[in-house]
């Protein structure tokens, strides 16, 4: 099972890559080869920091073939940030366009007494027809840390609560991402990314 995790110089790679040859996965790591997205089996986006850091993917060429790659049916997984792109952008940073692979946008977590970022252990709340999430029970904790969020839509399959509702996991067709790092979050963790890299097209 050969995976390629992209690297655009704002990612949390050293945690995901660890993780994933703990699970058995053959890792290639990329910041701009374009052939090595073309022959992925699988392709993973980690992502920490700014939306704007994700510039470098149009600059390198690596959305095109992302893009080109989840056409012919490659599993993709988003995290944190990696997921964010997925969207059509960001009120992070307006100017920098998403993968546009759902058509909504990431919002900053609303005005609270509530600290944001919001960081920390959280539940998840599965919809049932979720692949990615097969296996986790409802109340599941994860490990997220972030200040924007996706909103809860058809594409949702997975909820968490602070503030307000939002967007703990998405997924449509071959394309997942999750706001928390399963990298970090222990066992569920570990069953989420067995799920996709167990994933049968």
């Amino acid at each position: 099972m050969r995976v390629v995790v992209i690297d655009y110089k704002a990612g949390n790679l050293t945690s995901v890559l660890k993780t994933l040859r703990h699970l058995g996965a053959e890792t290639v790591v990329t910041d701009g080869d374009l052939s090595l997205v073309e022959s992925a089996e699988r392709i993973v986006l980690p992502g920490v920091g700014h939306f704007a850091a994700t510039e470098r993917l149009d600059a390198t060429g690596l959305t095109g073939a992302i893009r080109a790659a989840i056409a012919r049916g490659v599993p993709f997984l988003g995290i944190c940030v990696g997921m964010q792109w997925l969207y059509a952008g960001s009120s992070e940073a307006p100017e920098q366009p998403g993968l546009v692979h759902f058509s909504e946008s990431c919002t900053r977590f609303a005005e609270s007494t509530e600290k944001v970022p919001h960081v920390g252990w959280n539940s998840l709340e599965v919809r049932p027809s979720s692949r990615l999430l097969a296996g986790v029970e409802p109340g599941e904790f994860v490990y997220f840390t972030h200040s924007y969020k996706g909103p809860v839509t058809a594409d949702t399959a997975a909820v968490a609560q602070y503030i307000e509702p939002f967007a703990a996991a998405v997924e449509r067709g071959n394309v997942m991402g999750v706001q928390f790092h399963p990298e970090k979050s222990s066992e569920t963790g570990l069953k989420i990314l067995r799920n996709f890299l167990g994933w049968n097209r």
